[in-house]
């Protein structure tokens, strides 16, 4: 997995299925169901876990550089909420036996490579990060979480819905309001976000399924279309 770590190798994996969106380029292909891509229960627990305690940390940083009293409100909602599921996550694995530090370590090394890249240059791209990455990943978890066991489906159910997006929304919109060289730094934020986020929804697949990219099509297209709408709530262009 590190050594899909690389901006060349982001770039070019958005770009290949960003253009699968295409109708032009779309054939008639043998689809992949979620049953086929999901990865086992241990692993998907671990690298969910793990993810959203590192986005608790990240943005408990980032708080700290809010321009104004408002942000740093909104920025605490973004690091508990992820808390909050991390701790969910947790008391799941522990539900079946796991030790949750030994079934988040395999992830670690690749997910705080992700974060460093992602971190943003100030306040504005940190929140954009949490706001674009955070909801792409929830969104591949939650769908992913269609296909486990029925008990477990059902004690997570809610953990990844987007509780925190409307007082992100709300932030950040108004700060581009005020200053649009604001919204014009974040828009390009955004597109750079992407190819990196994508690279880790590929990790969180069972493995036998990550080079089918043709048959994954539909999963990437679902991930797409929805950060397209995050984007789209902030007034800012995909």
């Amino acid at each position: 997995m590190v050594s899909w770590w690389n901006r060349k190798r982001a770039a070019q994996l958005a770009a290949a299925w960003l253009a699968s969106r295409n109708p032009r380029n779309a054939k008639p292909v043998e689809r992949l169901q979620l049953d086929d891509v999901s990865p086992e229960l241990d692993v998907y627990l671990g690298q969910a876990a793990y993810l959203q305690l590192s986005l608790y940390e990240t943005m408990g940083r980032a708080g700290a550089a809010a321009p104004t009293m408002s942000g740093r409100l909104v920025t605490g909602v973004l690091a508990t909420t992820a808390l909050e599921r991390h701790r969910t996550l947790v008391a799941e694995i522990e539900r079946h036996g796991g030790q949750p530090a030994e079934l988040m370590e395999p992830h670690r090394e690749a997910i705080d490579r992700f974060l460093a890249r992602t971190s943003g240059a100030d306040w504005y791209e940190s929140m954009l990060t949490g706001y674009v990455t955070a909801g792409i990943l929830n969104d591949l978890f939650g769908s992913l979480l269609r296909s486990l066991p029925a008990d477990v489906r059902q004690r997570l159910r809610t953990v990844f819905d987007a509780r925190e997006e409307r007082a992100v929304v709300d932030e950040l919109a108004a700060h581009i309001e005020q200053d649009p060289q604001v919204g014009s730094r974040l828009a390009m934020w955004g597109r750079r976000l992407v190819g990196d986020t994508l690279l880790v929804a590929r990790s969180a697949l069972a493995s036998h399924a990550r080079e089918d990219q043709e048959r994954l099509e539909p999963v990437w297209t679902e991930l797409i279309a929805a950060h397209t709408r995050r984007m789209d709530a902030l007034g800012l262009t995909a």
